[in-house]
């Protein structure tokens, strides 16, 4: 655990109004589309993809949605489709999977600089879908690419060091959003030392 300062941005009673308002956004732009897939991106987009399907469906009348999680392995470029019962090859999954004509509800938790959700919707767009939107828990000032969210839970300003930490059950026990505020290092004579840009 890295060590700093954490506080409780949001508990689990404020992430539910977040969600719930998610849902109603997405079920606007979601609506009167004959083909839905909702698409997490492991790990925390899943879960979230999740609670995101079950408020469109309990709460605003649509249809189930097909569901599909999406592992973005971090500094590759491999991209693999996972069904909830079953993992599927890239190979199979390829030959098997047809989104032509479906619109798609990419699932993530923060939205920083955007290099993560720009892999994922370069890849999906090769399976022709009819549209493909984006929802964030979190959209974080700060992206490097012309990329924003279509549904946005909170919008938050944070200083470069400090980050944003989702925690999303199953992987934390608690729902909970939360700012870490790292130890910076300090100089010999005890001041914090602050690194400027030349």
């Amino acid at each position: 655990m890295t060590p700093g300062s954490r506080t409780c941005l949001f508990d689990a009673a404020q992430l539910k109004d977040l969600l719930d308002a998610m849902a109603a956004r997405s079920a606007g732009l979601l609506r009167g589309r004959q083909r839905v897939a909702v698409i997490g991106i492991r790990r925390r987009g899943a879960p979230l993809a999740d609670l995101l399907t079950e408020r469109l469906v309990a709460v605003h009348g649509m249809a189930p949605p097909l569901r599909l999680d999406l592992l973005v392995k971090r500094y590759a470029d491999d991209l693999t489709l996972l069904h909830p019962e079953t993992q599927l090859t890239e190979q199979a999954q390829h030959a098997a999977l047809d989104l032509s004509g479906y619109t798609l509800l990419v699932v993530d938790d923060v939205l920083y600089s955007g290099h993560s959700i720009l892999k994922v919707v370069t890849y999906l767009v090769q399976k022709q879908p009819a549209a493909i939107r984006v929802a964030v828990l979190v959209e974080r000032a700060g992206r490097c690419l012309p990329l924003a969210a279509d549904v946005v839970g909170t919008r938050l300003e944070i200083a470069p060091p400090d980050i944003i930490e989702c925690h999303v059950p199953p992987f934390e026990s608690d729902f909970k959003i939360e700012l870490l505020q790292p130890d910076r290092p300090t100089d010999p004579d005890g001041k914090r030392h602050v690194c400027r840009p030349r």
